[in-house]
Formats: structure tokens, C-alpha cells, sequence
């Protein structure tokens, strides 16, 4: 679907999830992630950059536990810290992953993809035309119960926070594993919120397409 056609569903209130492209598993067990390897940072750093041409071809069990340990997995187990920094450790981000088999949540602590919607959602994303078609769009989701102990005024400014180190994590990640990624948040936000079932405490944040480069 263009771009235009997007705009103008938009419009309309009409940005609908498509029919889900084979089977979903209640839940996806991810193999550990592996946690040494890749380029040194300064390398990654350097070959950081945003892409928007993509490979339909779904990416390698392995890059999809990787990729997903890197944005938000657990790295401290004793603690329960995280690989990207949050605020008070509220860990307000929840980390989305559309497929075509359908939306998922991903838990760090078990490191495993929940299933939420046997719906592919890719193409409500964000206007956009190549979100329909990459092999995954990660989706940042702040949940704003988990923010008590912040100041209203404060919340939202530090979710976005959290989100940019997690996007970032990706980046970082994909410049050392040859993906391509960029994020985005050109999304008709009240169409996939809807889409995807969130509450009105629950604010859609940004985007982030990944797949292997075209």
C-alpha cells in the first residue's frame, strides 16, 4: 500500500490490521542470545546509519533473539537490570514485535514473545510503504501505571528517553550484524493504537523497522 493511500485511510479513520500470514504461537520461546561476537563499538558507531530498503525474508532465529536481548533483554539477571536505562527502573517501555504471523510482547525475563494479536499489524505502522512488507517492525509502547513515582510532568519526556536508548540499542546491533533498521515516528497513532488493543494509559511512542538489507 503507497503512502497516499495510507494518508487518506488515515483520514478516515480506516488504518485496519490485515489477516495474519501463516500460524501464531501463543508464544515463541527465543534461543539465548548470544553475548559475544560483533563488531567493537567504535566500529558499530561508525557504521551506524538508517536504512529503508529491505529483504522480505524473515530474519534468522538467532538475529531475532539478538536483536530483541540488544533493544530491552535482561543483562543483569541478579538484579533484573536491562540494557537500556529507565527511570526509577520503572520499565515503563514495552517492547512490541509485529510479524506476519501476528503481534507480539516480548518478555525480558523469560527472554520469549507473547502473543497479542494473531493480526499482521506491519502495514498500520506507520505511513510508510515499506513497513508492509519487512519482516518485522518493533513498536514502542510506554505504560504510564508503571510511572507512579515519576511527576506527570516528567513522564513523558522520560519514556521517550528510555525508548530512544532502546531504538538506539538496535541500531547498534544491526550496524554490528549487517541489518537494516531505522525508526520512525510517522504513524497515524490513534489507527494502531487501536489496532493493537492499547488503553488510554498505554502511549504509542515510536517505530522501528528491522530486516535484512535489500
Amino acid at each position: 500500500m503507497n503512502t497516499l493511500t495510507k494518508l487518506a485511510r488515515g483520514l478516515m479513520g480506516r488504518t485496519v490490521s490485515r489477516e495474519s500470514i501463516g500460524d501464531a504461537a501463543s508464544t515463541l520461546a527465543l534461543l539465548p542470545p548470544e553475548l559475544d561476537g560483533g563488531l567493537p563499538l567504535m566500529q558499530a558507531l561508525q557504521r551506524r546509519q538508517s536504512q529503508r530498503d529491505f529483504s522480505p525474508n524473515a530474519l534468522p532465529a538467532q538475529s531475532l533473539s539478538n536483536l530483541l536481548w540488544a533493544a530491552a533483554g535482561v543483562n543483569r539477571p541478579k538484579l533484573g537490570g536491562r540494557t537500556a536505562p529507565s527511570a526509577m527502573n520503572a520499565q515503563e517501555i514495552d517492547l512490541y514485535v509485529a510479524l506476519p504471523e501476528g503481534l507480539y510482547r516480548f518478555e525480558a525475563e523469560a527472554h520469549q514473545l507473547r502473543l497479542q494479536q494473531a493480526k499482521d499489524v506491519r502495514a498500520v505502522t506507520g505511513y510508510q510503504d515499506f513497513v508492509d512488507t519487512a519482516p518485522l517492525d518493533l513498536i514502542f509502547v510506554a505504560d504510564h501505571r508503571r510511572m507512579m513515582l515519576v511527576p506527570a510532568k516528567h513522564r513523558n519526556a522520560y519514556a521517550n528517553a528510555a525508548a530512544g536508548a532502546m531504538a538506539q540499542n538496535v541500531y547498534l546491533y544491526c550496524a554490528s550484524a549487517g541489518l537494516a533498521t531505522v525508526i520512525r515516528a510517522w504513524i497515524d497513532h490513534d489507527g494502531l493504537s487501536k489496532a493493537m488493543g492499547l488503553t488510554q494509559d498505554e502511549e504509542l511512542l515510536l517505530a522501528q523497522t528491522v530486516g535484512m538489507p535489500a
